[in-house]
């Protein structure tokens, strides 16, 4: 027991200091656990031939990871994904596997055996693939989609894989295993279903385990996941979860499929169902230290003393077959039309082997299918691809999507035809509005805008629009800005929307200009810029939600109205004293103690208001604030008018 407690400890440790910092120094979660391995491992030698052992165990979090994708999937989705999941994710694994066995051919690699190692590199790592794309919120591009349904279908065809795999044995293989197989079976044994079965009652027992999972997941899981609910207990649910996923896995195992597949279509089957939140939440810590034991356990079985002896061949390899899957996965971008750096996303992503690498080749040798010391080579190539895969992803961050981004500022501005006395810059959410009511009022616009994808949709909305940057003193002028009344300011970048203020206040003092704010302090540097009016974006749109909350929760409208003009009334009035506090304080860009100690004051001031009885003490505004007469609503919706004489008598005492 000791022992166990002793290398539990090793493996925490070595990920808590290296995963940390990997992730400070930008290299990922993924690489800090194959870091921390390769350390306690093959280096320092901490562990040692328990992590073979352990990695089968660790095995599981990928299990566990695919019911999680599977739960975000509905089966609509699924079905609206299949012509990429059979067309794009079939094309990589037949191309792959071909050019694979084609190049070990021409070296004369026996056929059976150029197979094999075609099989094993057509898969890629699902594990740090998808982990990647959930740290780093690429899942959801059309690289990311396409890369998952290829790593799916690159899944399923595992199953197939193995079912052929043993017909490739080699006869000398096959010999010397025959000599060795009462030892093997001693020493091996494991529990299946359909070992010895004929052809027919294997596929039989294959159609029935899956039909008892979807059909099973379907109608039984709600009433006991209810049942276990409504005990009220949080670790008996996540028992639940658990005991779910690794029944699937069994099942699946028993009945000679990959346990990893059986999650995922159990996944998809509760996609749908209210638990699918809770049982996302319960199993993600586990899934998360499992597949991060499974990258430690890869760094840790990197057999150094075979690396360094054959290290020319098993960098070669390892190099020729990441170039060579990124060249296939390149052409098929181009016939499935992934675009931009979404295609650099696609090829790079999936250029290394995958995890069920190491299974089809100890399933081969234990076959007889492959040689032991080529399983060796073929076992440190998989592992250095996925060593390098991280950096594939830190070349796309930082040398491709720059350039993407950056392209449609290559892009010339737009020549603006026309000019208004309103020119409003930066036309996102904000900017869309205030164009829309300006425009709804008969008030002419020029609207700019520096991202051409905005420019693109407000066109395709018959709302002109130009492209380019507002900050560029020659796109203003041709914009009209000498006759200009008044120009918006309502840019996503904050420092480029206070410079612009500042150029355009010093240059055209004339212009009036009214600017949103991200925030308080925004709101302060376009002030001291110049900006004549300003509004805090978020400030109005809040108010509006919390008279909303005061009255569902039993405030009277009246009053609610009243407390919202009492809080603008203060908030404006302090507004002066603030922005002094802020401005007085050296730097003028942060909020130093004595600014802090005035609002703080503010909030007290807020709060005595907000308590006083006003009841007799109302504004002009306030005194003309009535409740709207009995079925009002019903009659504006009806564009019938209101009777005023009915409305009179509908609200008086």
């Amino acid at each position: 027991m000791t022992g166990y407690f002793l290398q539990a400890f090793i493996y925490l440790v070595a990920a808590v200091i290296a995963v940390p910092l990997a992730k400070r120094f930008g290299l990922g979660s993924v690489l800090g656990y194959l870091i921390a391995g390769v350390v306690i491992g093959p280096v320092v030698g901490l562990v040692g031939e328990e992590a073979s052992v352990i990695q089968h165990f660790a095995e599981f979090g990928v299990v566990m990871m695919l019911f999680v994708v599977g739960l975000e999937l509905e089966p609509k989705m699924l079905w609206a994904m299949r012509h990429r999941l059979m067309g794009l994710g079939g094309l990589q694994v037949v191309l792959t596997a071909a050019a694979v066995m084609a190049i070990a051919l021409y070296f004369e690699v026996q056929w059976t055996i150029a197979l094999t190692i075609g099989l094993v590199f057509t898969l890629s790592s699902t594990a740090i693939v998808l982990q990647t794309f959930n740290e780093k919120g690429l899942g959801k591009t059309d690289g990311g989609r396409s890369a998952f349904s290829v790593l799916l279908f690159q899944d399923i065809a595992v199953i197939p894989m193995l079912a052929f795999i043993p017909l490739l044995a080699l006869p000398e293989l096959v010999d010397k295993a025959q000599q060795l197989a009462s030892t093997a079976a001693q020493q091996h044994q494991e529990v299946s279903l359909v070992a010895g079965l004929p052809g027919w009652a294997y596929a039989l027992v294959i159609t029935g385990a899956i039909a008892l999972l979807v059909v099973g997941g379907h109608y039984l899981s709600r009433p006991l996941f209810r049942f276990v609910a409504s005990s009220g207990l949080r670790e008996i649910f996540t028992a639940t979860a658990l005991m779910l996923v690794i029944g699937i896995a069994a099942m699946m195992s028993l009945v000679g499929l990959s346990p990893a597949l059986g999650a995922f279509l159990a996944g998809v089957v509760l996609a749908n169902s209210e638990f699918r939140h809770e049982l996302e939440s319960s199993i993600e810590p586990f899934k998360g230290l499992l597949l991060g034991l499974f990258f430690i356990t890869v760094g840790a079985g990197v057999n150094f003393a075979w690396l360094w002896q054959e290290l020319g061949v098993i960098v070669l390899m390892t190099l020729g077959l990441m170039l060579l899957k990124v060249l296939v996965l390149l052409l098929l971008s181009l016939l499935f039309k992934i675009r931009k750096s979404d295609r650099w996303l696609f090829a790079l992503s999936l250029a290394q082997a995958g995890e069920f690498g190491f299974v089809l080749v100890s399933y081969s040798v234990q076959n007889n299918v492959l040689p032991t010391d080529l399983a060796q080579t073929l076992l440190l190539v998989v592992a250095l691809s996925m060593f390098l895969t991280p950096g594939l992803f830190i070349a796309f961050e930082k040398l491709i999507l720059p350039r993407y981004r950056a392209a449609p500022d290559a892009r010339e501005a737009d020549i603006i035809e026309e000019q208004g006395p309103v020119i409003i810059a930066g036309v996102g959410r904000f900017g869309q509005v205030v164009n829309r009511l300006l425009t709804a009022n008969g008030v002419n616009t020029v609207v700019l805008d520096h991202q051409i994808s905005q420019v693109d949709i407000l066109r395709s909305i018959n709302v002109k629009s130009y492209f380019g940057d507002a900050t560029r003193p020659d796109l203003l002028h041709t914009a009209g800005i000498e006759e200009a009344s008044l120009l918006v300011v309502s840019m996503d970048n904050p420092e480029s929307a206070t410079e612009l203020v500042k150029y355009v206040k010093h240059t055209y003092p004339q212009v009036k200009i009214l600017a949103r704010a991200f925030d308080r302090g925004h709101a302060y540097m376009l002030r001291r810029a110049g900006a004549d009016f300003i509004q805090k974006e978020t400030l109005l749109s809040a108010l509006e939600l919390g008279a909303d909350a005061m009255k569902c929760l039993g405030f009277h409208p009246f009053h609610v109205e009243q407390q919202k003009n009492t809080f603008k009334r203060i908030e404006k009035r302090s507004s002066d004293i603030l922005y002094q506090a802020w401005c007085d304080d050296s730097s003028g860009e942060r909020f130093d103690n004595n600014y802090r100690k005035l609002f703080i004051e503010l909030e007290e001031t807020i709060k005595t208001a907000m308590t006083r009885d006003r009841s007799d003490k109302h504004s002009n505004s306030e005194r003309g604030w009535t409740p709207p007469p009995k079925g009002y609503e019903e009659v504006l919706e009806g564009d019938e008018p209101i009777d005023p004489a009915a409305a009179k008598a509908d609200i008086t005492p």
